[in-house]
């Protein structure tokens, strides 16, 4: 119903903004990636949104990209996850995050946000499979099964994945999985 609004940001108090349309201020409630990018008070601000009607409250979400709100649409529509959840998943991690975390069926990585538990996180990822994350992919420098555990293994422990996927560029193409773990870690640790 409503898809988009622009105007001036009158308030902001996380995760909630405030903006006026010509007189008209709207409440809209936005993931942390969002209202980290937003400009300062009084100035002109253009959000995605996604209105909620329930028997108790009518909601608007809103995005400051097309992925993040296409995410927020697909996460909505498990079932489970509601708008709260969606938007929380949204602040803990962004979009290409999500989408490789989908990729790869990671859960660990979910449930890293608050209110995910393990077993809501690999709904998730059962859900979003296919729908999310396809595009993203595994990156490219990644042309071996072993690179791939490699890769897995880093994030596992919690590097990037910028992190990760330098490490893989230093290594020898035919380097082992055990082999490759060390000396990406050692990489790392410089």
């Amino acid at each position: 119903m409503i898809g988009k609004l622009t105007g001036t940001l009158g308030d902001k108090n996380p995760p909630q903004v405030l903006v006026d349309c010509n007189g008209v201020g709207y409440e809209v409630q936005v993931p942390m990636s969002t209202f980290y990018n937003l400009p300062g008070l009084g100035e002109k601000v253009s959000l995605l949104t996604h209105f909620v009607v329930r028997e108790d409250a009518q909601i608007l979400f809103g995005f400051g990209s097309s992925q993040e709100r296409e995410a927020f649409r697909q996460l909505i529509k498990i079932s489970g996850v509601g708008p709260r959840t969606a938007l929380s998943v949204l602040s803990g991690m962004s979009v290409s995050e999500l989408a490789q975390a989908v990729t790869l069926q990671e859960p660990g990585r979910l449930t890293k946000v608050p209110g995910i538990g393990k077993k809501t996180a690999e709904r998730l990822l059962l859900e979003l499979k296919g729908k999310l994350g396809a595009d993203i992919g595994v990156p490219a420098n990644v042309t071996s099964d072993a690179q791939a555990d490699i890769l897995h293994a880093l994030l596992a422990l919690g590097y990037s994945d910028k992190e990760a996927a330098l490490s893989l560029k230093a290594l020898p193409a035919d380097v082992g999985v055990s082999d490759g773990i060390k000396l990406a870690l050692r990489a790392l640790a410089r």
